[in-house]
């Protein structure tokens, strides 16, 4: 009757843990949103409130969107001040998630962002909450802090649903095997780009990381968000760097008009060297993570040859 009982008791867990809900997931970020379907697998759902092809600067959350939090078991975000709106969000959804900001917890070169003088000369909207770090939050242009983002996702999936931590963790791992490859695709391809040509004027200051990772030197028309309006002395200095620096190509944003780029090509002569993907995942072929770096390296290295 005892080994009756333990073998009903174990096919009981074995039910329990097929039948498991899987854990409910609200992304703020393209890029997060794509990392927890690869790890989650089918033991998530995954809603990206963030769309992609949205500027995240200028998201405003709806009360559908504040319905699905309230739902959630786990919110992610960007962080380091990239939701600007995170912490009156929280307040005001409910619900019992948990919430983690992922660029808070990534160990990071210390990539800090310019301010700009009163008046709109230097002084950018950076969207930070009161007193926390102006730490760029544009993490993820670096491959290997995604990589550091896997673990941050893995865990707090394996500590919501822990029945399913070996699920994650093969998956993280396949994750990872990918996400290697790419950099050292990534990495071949930059080095087909002389170091003097690795000069990236763009709309505006997000890809920090990238030239950190690739020794590139970065120009940036505005500031850390896609919101700022840059001075026209800022636009004239440009121009004159640009014209110094024999800059061959001007690249502008997805989510952005780029009349202010055509302002500086004519005045310059540099070409437009195409969109990047800035501030998350684009559509279509750029709708993945490895589809945006693949899309935003080939641009760069293609339009600087």
């Amino acid at each position: 009757m005892k080994s009756i009982l333990i073998a009903f008791s174990v096919l009981l867990s074995l039910i329990s843990t097929m039948w498991a809900a899987p854990v409910k997931v609200a992304s703020l970020s393209t890029i997060l949103t794509d990392v927890v379907r690869e790890v989650g697998g089918d033991k998530v759902t995954v809603t990206g409130l963030v769309k992609p092809g949205v500027d995240p600067h200028d998201f405003q959350p709806s009360p559908a969107d504040l319905k699905k939090i309230a739902e959630a078991d786990l919110v992610l975000a960007s962080g380091l001040g990239m939701e600007g709106y995170l912490s009156k969000l929280e307040t005001s959804s409910g619900g019992k998630a948990k919430w983690i900001e992922v660029g808070n917890r990534l160990k990071l070169p210390p990539l800090k962002l310019a301010h700009e003088e009163e008046g709109g000369e230097k002084g950018h909207d950076h969207h930070h909450h009161d007193g926390e770090s102006e730490q760029d939050p544009h993490w993820f242009h670096s491959i290997a802090n995604v990589s550091q983002a896997v673990t941050v996702v893995e865990k707090a999936l394996s500590e919501l649903s822990p029945a399913d931590k070996a699920y994650f963790a093969k998956r993280a791992a396949d994750y990872q095997v990918r996400l290697e490859a790419l950099a050292k695709w990534a990495k071949l391809q930059v080095a087909s780009l002389p170091r003097d040509q690795r000069k990236l004027v763009t709309s505006h200051d997000a890809f920090q990381y990238l030239a950190h990772e690739f020794g590139f030197t970065i120009y940036s028309i505005a500031g850390i968000s896609s919101q700022d309006q840059p001075s026209s002395k800022k636009i004239a200095d440009l121009i004159k760097t640009v014209k110094v620096q024999k800059v061959k190509a001007i690249f502008f944003e997805t989510t952005e008009n780029p009349k202010v780029i055509s302002e500086i090509t004519r005045e310059t002569g540099a070409k437009v060297g195409g969109e990047l993907c800035a501030d998350g995942l684009g559509t279509g072929a750029m709708g993945t993570y490895e589809g945006m770096i693949r899309h935003n390296i080939t641009t760069i290295v293609n339009a600087l040859k």
